[in-house]
């Protein structure tokens, strides 16, 4: 009876941990692999340090004793194990490093790290003088996005990705104001975008699109957006009109601050965000769909529309931060051949978002003057997986995430669902898009009077 019980049992737990790798993968590394991965790197810790070259020769005073007392000499020390601890992607296991090594021989082995200890990938950073913290990730994250319960937006900081160790990749617009997101066709661009806006809907911010595409990206969501230009001429006005509402809120900041001696420095301020809150305005995030719509011309009326639609973004993107004015800007290429000014407004994006893209030029474009290591990454993308980019910033830092999939129509419900938040502002009343009527619905056809004779 015992045997009988084990064919039927044994079958059935191996195809429930199947189902539940696939299903739920995070539930099953927590429950099956964190457990073993954690007893494969404790017994085999030394051995794969001293082989990956990350173990140093005994101290002299060691080397001393064993010459006194006639014993063997010590093996080579490894870092110290400070601490192994499971997350619900992999581990993370923190190093001390012994005299003589340093940070940077770390992270050259990670790529050996991650075959001897048999895990999918490893990152390694500096936590402080001597500590190293590396984060090992026991399956692929990326390839079916899961975003954790726990990531929710505060304010202007949201989570709009995963990223390949598993932490949660948030835009903080206060941090990073501005930014740049690249992609070619089918890379997943716009459901980049479209998480942003989903998650913006829910936060106190006024939303102005430009999408000289007639529309097709951002109207569907214009129940949320406080402002919307679908083509280049309602754009030069719009970026206009935000240019002269950042010029009034910096006469409201300069006028509130007051500067004498017996004021705080805490209460002196020179931007939005330290104003009262009756007197501080709604922060603005501007979403461009296609910037090269607005760059090109094809005669002289349009390159003079041209000069003012770059003149007024350079301007926003320089000093717009103060103001809460915000800006997200997204293309296939964005290079010196759309014109004069593109390069200047490129250097104030301090975000760099890179889909996949269709030749290494167009990588450049976004991450030469960051990282040449974000460029190679960013040529390295796969077809086979929309939404997966390269994330950095003017630091040289940069990440590989993956954005979860949001339909066209998920945004929707979502900027209906919270269209009660869309600011009215005055200044941008003459560009707030015409929504539609309730769609009638069709019933039986009405009887028809009798022809007059």
């Amino acid at each position: 009876m015992s045997g009988a019980l084990l064919l039927v049992l044994v079958p059935a737990v191996v195809t429930g941990a199947a189902v539940l790798r696939w299903q739920r993968p995070a539930w099953y590394w927590l429950a099956i692999g964190a457990p073993y991965a954690m007893v494969r790197v404790r017994l085999a810790y030394a051995s794969v340090m001293d082989a990956c070259g990350l173990a140093v020769p005994p101290s002299r005073a060691r080397l001393l004793l064993a010459r006194v007392t006639r014993t063997d000499i010590p093996p080579d020390r490894p870092p110290r194990l400070a601490a192994l601890r499971p997350t619900r992607t992999g581990l993370v296991l923190r190093l001390r490093l012994r005299p003589g090594q340093d940070a940077f021989d770390v992270a050259a082995a990670t790529d050996r790290l991650r075959h001897s200890f048999r895990m999918h990938g490893v990152t390694s950073r500096e936590v402080k003088a001597g500590v190293v913290e590396l984060r090992m990730t026991g399956y692929d994250v990326l390839r079916r996005v899961q975003m954790p319960a726990g990531a929710r937006a505060e304010g202007l900081r949201i989570p709009v990705s995963l990223c390949e160790d598993g932490s949660v990749h948030f835009r903080d617009y206060r941090q990073v104001p501005h930014s740049l997101n690249l992609g070619a066709t089918q890379s997943g661009k716009s459901v980049y975008q479209r998480r942003l806006v989903a998650e913006l809907a829910r936060q106190h911010v006024a939303l102005v699109g430009i999408d000289c595409k007639q529309g097709v990206e951002l109207a569907p969501l214009a129940r949320r957006f406080s402002a919307l230009a679908d083509n280049a001429d309602a754009a030069a006005e719009l970026l206009e009109t935000l240019v002269a509402m950042m010029a009034d809120t910096y006469l409201v900041i300069r006028r509130e601050q007051r500067l004498s001696a017996d004021i705080p420095d805490a209460e002196i301020t020179a931007d939005i965000w330290g104003l009262p809150e009756h007197l501080r305005p709604v922060p603005v995030v501007l979403l461009i769909d296609e910037v090269a719509e607005l760059a090109l011309f094809a005669n002289a009326a349009e390159k003079k529309r041209r000069e003012r639609i770059v003149t007024s973004l350079v301007r926003l993107v320089q000093l717009g931060r103060a103001a809460g004015i915000y800006v997200e800007i997204c293309g296939q290429r964005f290079g010196s051949e759309l014109g004069d000014g593109i390069t200047m407004l490129r250097a104030q994006l301090t975000g760099r978002v890179a889909h996949r893209v269709n030749d290494e030029a167009s990588a450049k474009m976004a991450f030469a003057d960051i990282s040449p290591d974000a460029v190679l990454a960013a040529t390295m993308i796969p077809t086979d997986r929309p939404g997966m980019a390269i994330v950095g910033d003017s630091s040289g830092g940069w990440v590989r995430t993956r954005t979860p999939f949001t339909s066209l129509r998920q945004a929707v419900s979502a900027c209906n669902a919270h269209a009660h938040r869309t600011p009215g502002l005055p200044e941008l009343a003459p560009f707030r898009p015409a929504l539609p009527g309730p769609v009638p619905v069709p019933g039986p056809a009405a009887e028809q009077p009798p022809l007059a004779a």
